[in-house]
């Protein structure tokens, strides 16, 4: 069914509207980071500096060990996301292949999961590391970023799992393959493209992460990136706008260029994954 003319024309305006809606913040943090004082406490802001500087970026480094920060959230989200993916594709697999009550519990537990805010969770989590003695740690708040980012990880590849044609495992039990080794040589191939987005998912959801991480890790060298550039803004809620600015847009590079890089990967593998049966 085709679709005519004005309904197209709504469609793009709408789709415009919402990329505009969302470029408009990253748009004005950029033009912030690169603005001089006196331009930052202008009446009349413009959205291209008149007088572009880098010294906001200088004073931010200066200020605060930003590099540090972003080894800390490089390292706890990249070790989220690999532990994440690791758990959740056996699990999505058995959930989907073997019919069982446990299999419909787990899907329960994935869709009411989902519901529970931060606040509720934090009070349990925080005894239990404390118990295991991870309160103040990188492992710690990894198991935290595992055990939130799991759910949603497990949902995503159960519908990968479902639009693997059921055919290509009973062929390969034909030929003698056993569960892991179907698993690991003819589902995991066809896999790879809800892997990467599954494991894309996991470490952005990770490196943007602030509540767990001022509340888990007290120790200056310890936090990570999100939660150092609350350092910006003073005790009087005043904040430093242009060190901010530079220091933030700065973070949020890691996670435009990780999905610039797999984008095409994930797309082709899309395609190239798409099989009759």
């Amino acid at each position: 069914m085709r679709t005519s003319a004005p309904a197209r024309v709504g469609q793009y305006t709408a789709l415009l509207a919402y990329l505009v809606f969302l470029a408009l913040p990253f748009l004005w943090l950029v033009s912030t980071a690169f603005k001089p004082p006196r331009e930052l406490g202008s009446l009349h802001p413009t959205w291209i500096p008149e007088d572009p500087t880098l010294a906001n970026f200088r004073q931010a480094f200066d200020e605060q060990p930003l590099l540090h920060a972003a080894l800390n959230s490089l390292l706890a989200a990249l070790a989220a996301a690999v532990v994440a993916v690791l758990i959740a594709t056996p699990m999505a697999y058995v959930v989907v292949r073997r019919r069982t009550r446990l299999a419909k519990a787990v899907t329960g537990w994935v869709v009411v999961s989902q519901a529970f805010p931060f606040v509720l969770l934090i009070i349990p989590l925080f005894l239990v590391l404390k118990n295991l003695r991870l309160i103040d740690s990188l492992p710690g708040l990894v198991l935290v970023y595992v055990v939130w980012a799991l759910p949603f990880a497990l949902w995503m590849l159960a519908g990968y799992v479902r639009a693997v044609p059921p055919e290509l495992e009973e062929a390969a039990a034909v030929d003698g393959a056993g569960r892991v080794r179907t698993l690991v040589s003819v589902t995991a191939p066809l896999l790879a493209p809800g892997i990467v987005a599954t494991a894309l998912f996991a470490f952005i959801t990770a490196w943007n992460e602030f509540f767990f991480a001022l509340v888990l890790l007290k120790t200056p060298e310890k936090q990570t990136l999100p939660v150092v550039l609350t350092h910006f803004i003073g005790a009087e809620g005043v904040a430093d706008l242009g060190p901010l600015a530079a220091a933030a847009f700065l973070a949020t590079l890691p996670s435009l260029v990780v999905f610039a890089i797999i984008q095409r990967r994930i797309t082709g593998g899309m395609l190239t994954g798409a099989v009759k049966s």
